[in-house]
């Protein structure tokens, strides 16, 4: 199942939009934005600063990773001009968060939208995919330092940029990652030293792993599994919540995924939807969407039930 239902993608569309008021996005210019779209009305999402990263994005993101692994996903399976074509949807939408990563191959997908997407109007968020350099106890400190800086180097030539917002380290799972994971976290702190990347953090996929990373000085965003049914978290939702609101309390940066539980809670988007933005620990959440009637749904929920945090 795709991370957002396929049957109903517009139901109830158009009067929610009526009902709160909505108005066409505007960070994209005409030329950017095909005629067709500019009919339908949606609530474009608030902008969010987080923190002292110097990254701003929206609160709502573009997710590229469903059932991903492999370098592909259910996004790029779509092909490349669909893709291309929903990520430009996107933007004439106000979203301005893309959630990417090395392991989902949409790096080269989104450079082409940055063909008429102005680079310093989006947030780039990616993650380095650290398992494909080996077994831990047979590959040298040194080398898994140079092949972190050679990764570095070829994300920023796959999007045809010159510095990252945001990278995470992707999908840990121990609870002693800090030292599991100390030659590529001072990689990433000689690459922000050099402008390259703004901010660092982590993905987790375990509850040890979470709440090392709320502890961790190092980290500066975490991307958290969040929804109000536990599904494909690391913990239960009352479990998660106060190691979330713990690391936001010591100026961390909280992102959510897996809002619809990877599609498992197509059904209840809107009372996922309502239930993310109830919570004051949340900067914005990423969700993979599939067509463009998506995300006009889910922009049209966020206006319907407006973020305790704006």
């Amino acid at each position: 199942m795709a991370e957002f239902d396929r049957r109903r993608f517009l139901g109830g569309l158009a009067a929610t939009a009526a009902a709160t008021g909505a108005v066409s996005a505007k960070e994209a210019t005409p030329q950017e934005k095909p005629p067709q779209e500019a009919a339908v009305q949606v609530p474009p999402p608030p902008k969010v600063k987080l923190g002292d990263t110097g990254v701003t994005l929206s609160r709502l993101g573009q997710g590229t990773g469903v059932h991903g692994g492999q370098r592909q996903s259910d996004q790029t399976r779509l092909g490349f001009s669909k893709l291309v074509d929903l990520f430009h949807h996107a933007y004439s939408r106000g979203i301005t968060f893309f959630d990417l990563a090395d392991l989902y191959g949409t790096h080269v997908y989104f450079r082409e939208a940055l063909r008429t997407i102005p680079r310093e109007k989006v947030a780039i968020l990616t993650k380095l995919w650290w398992r494909f350099d080996g077994p831990e106890d047979k590959t040298a400190v040194e080398h898994r330092a140079q092949v972190t800086r050679s990764a570095i180097e070829r994300f920023r030539h796959e999007l045809t940029t010159d510095y990252l917002d945001i990278v995470l380290l992707h999908c840990l799972m121990r609870s002693d990652w800090g030292d599991q994971m100390k030659p590529y976290m001072e990689v990433l702190d000689e690459q922000k030293r050099l402008g390259r990347v703004k901010a660092v953090g982590v993905s987790c996929h375990d509850f040890g792993a979470l709440k090392a990373a709320a502890e961790s000085p190092w980290v500066d965003v975490i991307l958290a599994r969040i929804n109000p049914r536990g599904v494909k978290m690391d913990a239960s939702p009352e479990e998660v919540i106060p190691v979330l609101r713990k690391a936001k309390a010591s100026g961390k940066s909280i992102l959510g995924m897996k809002i619809l539980g990877e599609g498992q809670l197509a059904d209840e988007r809107e009372a996922c939807i309502r239930y993310a933005q109830q919570h004051d620990f949340m900067d914005a959440m990423t969700i993979g969407f599939e067509k463009p009637g998506q995300i006009d749904e889910v922009l049209s929920l966020m206006a319907k039930y407006p973020s305790v945090m704006s």
